[in-house]
């Protein structure tokens, strides 16, 4: 019996594909030297191997095929533009980028006729991306909302399922969730403005409420970030207000007339803090943990009346040391970005502590707000401070989270028409270079240019979260947080006065 000769078969069956590829008229017949207009505009972006289908449209071609082909693998997949779409198999997809780890795949549009626009690439990393996201989702209204929800999207597909939704709070506002080392048994999130009210809080998948608000804090906790030994969760307490402009492009002010940071003990219910963190001084707010727990970043502007002087707020990005054995802070207060025509916000930390991430506009903090809000790289090895400008815009970029291995960014904007975020993921090699960012893929590359709600606050979560409503309608009545010691009626109340 002879053997049989598999690369035999396997020519045997390109050929055979290649056959069925002209018989459904996947022909380029000729070129034409222009490039065609996509959206999303997907052209020269960096992906991870693993995420879902890049879906596309295109007003230029309304029936057609598209064609996939990467040179080192010498494979080429086809598909059919239907009502100006295309939309990729998901298996072949994923097969694809596994494959060409590194390398690069060209993309090719051809219309009706046979032409065919000029090719482009898209990247494909080395590194993959955490299997999962969550973000809430709420219209980008001022005042009133009416449904939200804290929802996870399977960056591998593009299924999104709720955490939970406000219809199972009595229509509550919530907000700031937040995640122990992006592990899906460790989170937390607010819930606001019903009896539902307070923080809660899951350690290992078990739950816990809190009332946060002390006769000494300004406010209830607001802004988390988890230690990552997840014994402690830092939080900023903000007096925070809003206001709305009549003839700017920002149309919208938020501004905290007063805040203060503060370390909550999660196995003993305790706060602490500092007078570095608790001033009246100054505006404290948005806090942050080092990979390694001994350093908490925060951004601090020197304190004054508000909204009179909005407009001269310039925070600067600190750092302190933080014992996790005594809980005691250091005594001296780092500066890492200080500009006086700047304001820095919202510092993270990559996990392998190489680079801290954070939002400059001209001034204030709450710069989703703000069209001069861009991201910029602190390098912890040479101590310099860049701009981020291969994720950057010309308007809005603002929150942002690391993957958990480093490689990864996802980050808010609003470049696509100004008024609702949308999340942008980013690359970064080992050495700091940057590929170009792309738009979270839709199954329906319409998607978003119909949907009303924003996206905000993206987090990475490794795991499937369980959805939480039946958990936080059944929770007690809370436990009442304290501070482990007394606070200085110096240090009260942090911040400025209003007059």
């Amino acid at each position: 019996m002879k053997r049989i000769n598999i690369q035999v078969i396997i020519n045997i069956f390109a050929i055979a594909l290649s056959t069925i590829a002209c018989s459904n008229n996947y022909t380029i017949k000729s070129e034409l030297n222009k490039t065609c207009p996509i959206y999303p505009n997907y052209m020269g972006v960096t992906v991870p191997y693993n995420i879902a289908p890049l879906n596309m449209q295109t007003d230029s071609i309304e029936s057609g095929f598209v064609r996939l082909y990467a040179k080192e693998s010498n494979q080429m997949l086809y598909y059919k533009i239907k009502d100006h779409k295309v939309k990729f198999n998901k298996s072949e997809w994923h097969d694809l980028l596994e494959a060409n780890k590194g390398e690069q795949i060209y993309v090719t549009f051809v219309n009706d006729k046979g032409e065919a626009y000029r090719d482009f690439i898209i990247k494909v990393a080395n590194e993959p991306i955490d299997k999962y996201i969550a973000y809430r989702l709420i219209e980008p209204g001022f005042q009133q909302w009416s449904e939200m929800g804290l929802y996870q999207r399977d960056l591998e597909s593009f299924k999104q399922s709720a955490i939970i939704e406000n219809k199972n709070t009595d229509f509550s506002c919530m907000n700031c969730h937040s995640f122990g080392n992006r592990d899906a048994n460790n989170m937390l999130f607010h819930v606001r403005s019903t009896d539902y009210a307070g923080t809660y809080i899951w350690i290992d998948g078990k739950m816990e409420k809190l009332n946060t608000k002390t006769p000494q804090t300004i406010s209830a906790l607001v802004y988390p970030s988890w230690h990552p030994s997840n014994k402690y969760i830092a939080f900023s307490v903000n007096d925070t207000k809003q206001t709305f402009y009549t003839g700017n492009p920002d149309k919208i002010e938020v501004f905290d007339y007063k805040s203060d940071v503060v370390v909550y003990d999660v196995e003993k219910h305790e706060m602490v803090t500092a007078p570095q963190l608790f001033s009246k001084a100054q505006f404290e707010t948005f806090p942050t943990f080092s990979p390694d727990g001994k350093r908490l970043f925060f951004c601090s502007a020197d304190s004054t009346q508000m909204p009179h002087n909005l407009d001269k707020v310039r925070y600067a990005l600190c750092a302190i040391d933080f014992n996790p054995e005594t809980r005691e802070f250091g005594n001296k207060v780092d500066t890492i970005y200080k500009d006086i025509q700047k304001s820095a916000t919202l510092p993270r930390v990559s996990p392998d502590g190489k680079y801290l991430l954070f939002t400059v506009g001209n001034y204030g903090n709450f710069h989703i707000w703000h069209k001069s809000s861009n991201l910029w790289l602190h390098d912890f090895a040479t101590g310099k401070n860049t701009i981020a400008r291969r994720w950057n815009s010309n308007d809005v970029e603002s929150y942002h989270s690391w993957s958990s291995n480093s490689r990864w960014v996802v980050f808010s904007s609003r470049r696509d028409e100004g008024l609702h975020t949308r999340l942008y993921i980013g690359y970064i090699d080992e050495k700091g270079e940057m590929g170009r960012p792309f738009l979270l893929p839709q199954e329906d590359p319409s998607h978003n240019n119909r949907l009303m709600k924003s996206y905000n606050i993206p987090e990475f979560v490794k795991g499937k979260i369980d959805e939480k409503g039946y958990e936080v309608r059944n929770a007690d009545k809370g436990i009442d947080l304290k501070f482990a010691t007394d606070i200085p009626t110096d240090m009260t109340s942090g911040a400025s006065a209003k007059n």
